[in-house]
């Protein structure tokens, strides 16, 4: 039988907004991302520098700016969503692997109390056969 883990009720407990604002903070925070918007702006500011005819963004680049100021604003929430939801995640993770600790510990305790018990029966037992064993020297 499949165990069920705390990851995958996680999981299952995601909304589509959930995934959605996941997927951006994980695109957004990426190598990838950092490039293709590098990329971008050197073509945006290349084009308007150098376009002779038209320029539709000319320098300080004002329109860009407010692509950026956009961009920022929707991104700095969607981010922070996806943070909270991995601090909840973090939290019911901590949890749950404290919950495994006093598991274990509680089981430890129990092999402990058998172990000893273990070694109480040894003991009495080498006992007994030493009290028998002085019983068949004194008898002789």
């Amino acid at each position: 039988m499949e165990q069920i883990t705390w990851h995958d009720k996680h999981l299952k407990s995601l909304t589509f907004g959930d995934r959605l604002s996941d997927s951006v903070a994980n695109g957004m925070g990426s190598w990838r991302f950092i490039i293709i918007q590098t990329v971008f702006v050197i073509i945006w500011m290349g084009l308007n520098v150098i376009g002779f005819i038209n320029h539709w963004d000319a320098y300080p680049f004002i329109l860009l700016n407010l692509i950026f100021s956009t961009q920022a604003a929707y991104a700095a929430p969607i981010i922070m969503m996806s943070q909270n939801r991995q601090s909840k995640r973090d939290r019911i993770q901590a949890q749950e692997d404290y919950q495994t600790n006093i598991d274990a510990k509680l089981e430890i305790e129990a092999l402990q109390k058998h172990l000893n018990s273990i070694e109480v029966e040894k003991l009495d037992k080498i006992i007994l056969m030493l009290d028998e064993m002085k019983q068949r020297d004194i008898k002789l």
